[in-house]
């Protein structure tokens, strides 16, 4: 290991967050004590105090019991060593402490001789641990005070990889990206009419022959059962939970083509490599759809530990209203059967949802009486209106990338709603939480998921993790215009949006 950085290299290991285990000689700037006042997302509390944490070669990080793990984590992205729990001075501790009062609450605390990170779990350390990246500058820490607490429990984003496939390198760098904005889950798209992306062992030419292609006749792609694994237990260590999705029983050509017997004709469609929506349908009236469900819902089961797996459910267009409420109140009970809960898009709530059953909203009004009245009967929803939460909506005319079907959607609009008062008629206490939906028909690299994510990605992540109370867009632009030099130096490719102040480097 080397203990000394140019103090150009420093700063941009700083700027990303990566302060270095040993710098020999820090570079000398003034603790920059607003930082308590820019963390995104917002934090319930935080104040500046007196005095300033420097990071050198003599500083290390202590773990208590249950802490190893994402002191390993703050060890990597600093490159300072680990040791066992002590109260000595010049260290960073992570403690495990107190009553537990949220899966993912944290206190930080910053004093000249050491800083400390307490939580009730390891969740609410790691999230402590991203708001401390925040807090670096130029190799020091500020002294003061966060007290910290997610206002909704699930805050997701999805990424899909039917229409375009991403490597699961380019998974696993989106991951790192959403796990410093405290998203905890990442929902995979991962069977559409371009492409089907899952190994199911029990029916082989689903990855083989229905991932073999996407968008445009752009190359295809699937993740092996162990390639999949893979990316479960990464996002697992930045305490993200991954929920799969196969979207039926539309959205399933690709399926359709890989097996005759799922059409009702028995005839197997081409491959497709257009992005139109709703022309195809898994046959309802078929044993075999049911067998076959069983077959993936079990595989896919098997190898996610989370509760949720995401059954889509909308634009079937091609199945009748009666047909479509026979199979999605069947594929419920099968994946009930196989110990998992129903994600669904909110077209769910036509049917008979589970009790379990979680409808994922997506429509570009407020005002939806169907899905109103479920959550009233106790279906709980997730928040993704895709006028003001869909990544994939191009920011103005002019931009290169995206769609515009729904909206185009600037940094001000993301950021602009209430998601705990946004859909007439549910009760607050139906709303799980919010979720960036990210669908990539025009998106075939990192470099663009990262254009059309940064900087609204942080807006939706905000919503979901902040105090209504702190959600002020005048105050919002400045904090997300000092994430610019940390995107600079993880390489992230971001729009420079005219309605933020970005710093002149940006």
């Amino acid at each position: 290991m080397r203990w000394k950085l140019g103090r150009v290299a420093l700063a941009a290991v700083v700027a990303a967050g990566m302060s270095a285990v040993a710098v020999a000689e820090p570079v000398a700037a003034a603790p920059d004590r607003s930082a308590y006042a820019g963390i995104v997302p917002a934090p319930v509390s935080a104040r500046a105090d007196r005095g300033t944490f420097t990071i050198d070669r003599h500083t290390t990080i202590t773990a208590g019991a249950g802490a190893g793990g994402v002191a390993d984590y703050l060890g990597g992205v600093l490159r300072l060593p680990v040791r066992g729990p002590g109260r000595g001075g010049n260290t960073i501790r992570l403690v495990l402490a107190g009553r537990d009062e949220g899966n993912e609450s944290y206190r930080l605390d910053a004093a000249p001789g050491a800083v400390t990170i307490t939580a009730g779990r390891a969740a609410g350390l790691f999230a402590g641990v991203q708001t401390l990246r925040q807090l670096i500058t130029g190799g020091t820490i500020p002294a003061g005070h966060v007290s910290d607490a997610p206002r909704f429990a699930y805050r997701g984003a999805m990424l899909d990889v039917a229409r375009h496939f991403f490597t699961v390198a380019q998974v696993e760098r989106y991951i790192d990206q959403l796990s410093q904005y405290k998203i905890n889950t990442l929902h995979l798209h991962l069977a559409d009419d371009q492409g089907w992306r899952i190994q199911i062992n029990s029916w082989p030419r689903l990855a083989t022959y229905g991932g073999s292609t996407a968008v445009d006749g752009d190359p295809g792609g699937y993740y092996t059962q162990d390639q999949y694994r893979a990316i479960v237990a990464y996002a697992a260590s930045r305490f993200i939970t991954v929920i799969p999705e196969i979207d039926l029983p539309g959205h399933t050509n690709a399926a359709l083509a890989s097996y005759a017997e799922l059409n009702c004709d028995g005839v197997a469609p081409p491959l497709y490599t257009g992005t139109e929506v709703g022309f195809s349908s898994l046959c309802v009236g078929k044993e075999i759809t049911y067998r076959f469900l069983d077959d993936v819902i079990r595989e896919l089961a098997a190898i996610t530990p989370g509760k949720y797996l995401h059954i889509g459910g909308d634009e079937a267009h091609s199945t009748s209203q009666a047909d479509y409420i026979t199979f999605m109140n069947r594929v419920q009970g099968i994946v009930a059967a196989h110990g998992k809960q129903v994600l669904a898009w909110h077209q769910i709530v036509s049917a008979t949802p589970l009790p379990a059953t979680v409808a994922q909203y997506w429509d570009t009004t407020n005002d939806n009486p169907q899905v109103a009245a479920a959550a009233q009967r106790g279906t709980g929803v997730v928040l993704s209106p895709a006028n003001l939460a869909y990544l994939d909506m191009k920011y103005n005319a002019e931009t290169p990338l995206g769609q515009d079907w729904a909206a185009l959607i600037e940094v001000s609009d993301a950021y602009g709603w209430d998601p705990g008062s946004y859909l007439t008629g549910a009760p607050a206490s139906a709303i799980r939480g919010v979720e960036a939906p990210l669908w990539t028909e025009t998106l075939r690299t990192s470099a663009d998921l990262e254009y059309m994510a940064f900087p609204r990605l942080p807006a939706i992540a905000e919503l979901g993790w902040s105090p209504a109370s702190t959600h002020d867009w005048a105050a919002f632009r400045l904090r997300l215009a000092a994430q610019a030099p940390r995107w600079r130096a993880q390489g992230i490719n971001f729009y420079r949006s005219p309605q933020i102040p970005w710093p002149s480097a940006s």
